[in-house]
């Protein structure tokens, strides 16, 4: 296998097969479209299964196992690099799988539009994996804004026959829009504080990760520059108040769509302030870093008492997704290994419960058209296998031991308490402790309103969840088995 080639084909094979099945070329047959979308997808999830096999991240020489760098603005040191890390290599392989779960669970809940569907959905894998995998700023910007474009068509496309939130849908991906320009607009313009200045101070002409220095940079513009570029990784993580777009994407967006907004792109937030703020601005990282632990603690308490006011269940998961993602800034403001190492585990693992979550929301929906838990009953009597899923993956949302992310909350109030940084860090990461039981409150009455009691006359006739449905839901069950089980198999890589 040539490495040499391994991340350029990884990013750019999903944007390939996304021009060819847009083309007039390509059929319009909506079973080949969703066919051949779903062999791609599996063999991208297997090429990347492939990377991850070779990747040695014990090897200081193969910590980054390609690199791919070209002069793109040679006068100004912009080049387009690409390689993969630990962290890199960890975000990619949840990306690829989260997508195929995606693609799998396309069939009954796309309806239309085919070929448009699944060249966006390709389209944002190549934006997403070319984020986790840049070595430029400007690289990592410009992907950073290309996502928005398949986003916003996903979340307010008309996919679906007869779907009553189609007009809240568009609403919602304008919404998104505004808010990623929003947070763009001052990404932008650190990048360009730490740019020039890298130059003025260190005659560095180079935008890469490696070859920035913040310490001879003036450290006003150090703050300022951190600053901006935390209300730009803000808006995706999300951080209250830069939140509210969330919940109406997540609400009124398709199922796969959901998964992939929740299983994947809050993660890119969290990774631009790892790659960013916590690796290239270390100073002012340790400063900003209490502050953005009492950030994360109001992220995890408040949403969750919002979560728990909530009737319709897309809107109970995107809230819980909100006060999830707190952990992943606390672990980081940490600033140790125990946190760090928490915070991209708890990516992963939240990132397969929210998948789990949305997908069986989505089938309550196909099934009743309601979303309502105060109208929704008697679902367990008339779909047992379903509510078998239900019941398991929910148990893993509220962090039960044996699943994912049990660990990954344990570990980040392990790492909080012993961070050296602040006793702010320390009292966050105490006081987070109550999300163990707000979360039961809220996932329990969901699944107390939504299943139980008796079914209505117009459920009996009901079906039981499909094979494709049953794939989607084992998968994601027995990954988090997997890692609540055998943490070191992402732990260890971060060691």
């Amino acid at each position: 296998m040539n490495i040499l080639l391994s991340v350029p084909f990884l990013v750019f094979l999903p944007l390939v097969m996304s021009i060819l099945i847009l083309s007039p070329l390509f059929t319009t047959n909506e079973v080949i479209v969703r066919r051949f979308s779903k062999s791609v997808f599996g063999f991208h999830f297997l090429y990347t299964l492939i990377l991850l096999l070779f990747f040695n991240p014990s090897n200081p020489y193969s910590a980054v196992i390609s690199m791919f760098g070209l002069d793109w603005i040679q006068s100004l040191g912009i080049k387009f690099s690409l390689q993969i890390d630990t962290v890199s290599m960890i975000l990619v392989t949840l990306t690829s799988f989260v997508f195929l779960l995606a693609s799998i669970s396309s069939k009954f809940n796309i309806r239309k539009n085919h070929k448009f569907y699944y060249s966006m959905l390709l389209l944002l894998e190549c934006a997403i994996l070319g984020i986790f995998t840049s070595n430029d700023m400007f690289l990592f910007f410009l992907f950073w804004e290309l996502e928005m474009v398949p986003a916003y068509f996903l979340i307010g496309g008309n996919f679906m026959e007869n779907y009553e939130y189609q007009e809240d849908a568009k609403k919602s991906a304008m919404k998104f829009i505004l808010f990623t320009f929003f947070g763009s607009m001052f990404m932008l313009l650190g990048i360009l504080l730490i740019h020039y200045y890298n130059f003025v101070s260190n005659g560095i002409l180079s935008a890469s990760f490696s070859e920035i220095s913040d310490v001879t940079i003036p450290f006003g513009i150090q703050m300022f520059s951190a600053v901006c570029l935390l209300i730009g990784f803000g808006v995706k993580l999300p951080v209250i108040p830069l939140h509210t777009w969330l919940p109406d994407a997540h609400t009124n967006a398709p199922t796969p769509v959901s998964m992939v907004l929740a299983g994947i792109l809050l993660k890119t937030g969290g990774y631009g302030i790892y790659r960013f703020n916590y690796e290239m601005l270390p100073q002012t990282f340790k400063i900003i870093a209490p502050v953005l632990a009492v950030l994360a603690l109001i992220n995890i308490i408040y949403t969750a008492f919002v979560c728990y006011a909530q009737t319709d269940i897309k809107r109970i998961i995107a809230y819980s997704s909100i006060s999830n993602m707190g952990f992943v800034l606390l672990g980081l403001c940490a600033i140790n290994h125990i946190g760090l190492s928490a915070s991209v585990f708890h990516m992963v693992s939240h990132g397969l419960v929210t998948c789990g979550l949305f997908m069986i929301a989505g089938i309550v929906y196909l099934r009743f058209k309601d979303r309502n838990i105060n109208t929704l009953q008697g679902v367990a009597t008339v779909m047992p296998r379903l509510f078998g899923f239900a019941v398991l993956i929910i148990l893993a949302s509220i962090g039960l031991p044996m699943f994912a992310p049990f660990v990954s909350e344990i570990l980040t109030v392990i790492g909080g308490m012993n961070s050296d940084i602040s006793v702010v860090v320390r009292f966050s990461a105490l006081f987070s402790l109550p999300l163990l039981i707000l979360s039961s409150c809220y996932m329990l009455k969901f699944l107390h309103k939504g299943f139980f009691g008796e079914a209505r006359e117009e459920y009996l006739k009901v079906n039981d969840i499909s094979v494709h449905e049953f794939v989607v839901l084992a998968s994601v069950l027995g990954a988090l088995i997997i890692f609540g089980l055998y943490p070191n198999a992402i732990i260890g890589m971060m060691s």
